[in-house]
């Protein structure tokens, strides 16, 4: 399994995490999470917007991987693409818990600039 296939499997997952972030707040009712969801405030509210926010970059990200790998191009080039947007997605879902606004808008701009940078390659 190459690096950029792990940085997938990470992605797919990383909306589930911070799902599960926002679930420690208090009183969670798992016969009507959605209603909950919407009651909670504070850090656990912003958790559930980053798991929102993973899922929407979640394809451009898949479909970069993909069609880079359909394309052929250079392995190397893919991986270190892949890491950079999983680790800007990581500091991503840091920052929007932390409330650091601008940090999290940059780091979004990482994420999706190291997707276009791998569609460009094709």
């Amino acid at each position: 399994m190459s690096i950029a296939h792990i940085c997938l499997i990470i992605a797919a997952l990383l909306p589930y995490i911070a799902t599960g972030l926002a679930k420690t707040a208090p009183g969670f009712d798992n016969r009507q999470p959605r209603p909950w969801l919407a009651t909670i405030q504070g850090w656990q509210a912003r958790a559930y917007a980053a798991h929102l926010n993973s899922f929407e970059a979640f394809p451009l990200f898949a479909t970069s991987i993909l069609a880079a790998e359909y394309k052929s191009v250079d392995p190397h080039i893919i991986n270190s693409l892949a890491v950079t947007f999983i680790a800007a997605r990581i500091a991503y879902v840091i920052c929007y818990i932390f409330d650091q606004d601008r940090l999290r808008s940059l780091v979004w701009l990482v994420g999706i600039a190291a997707c276009i940078t791998l569609l460009a390659q094709t």
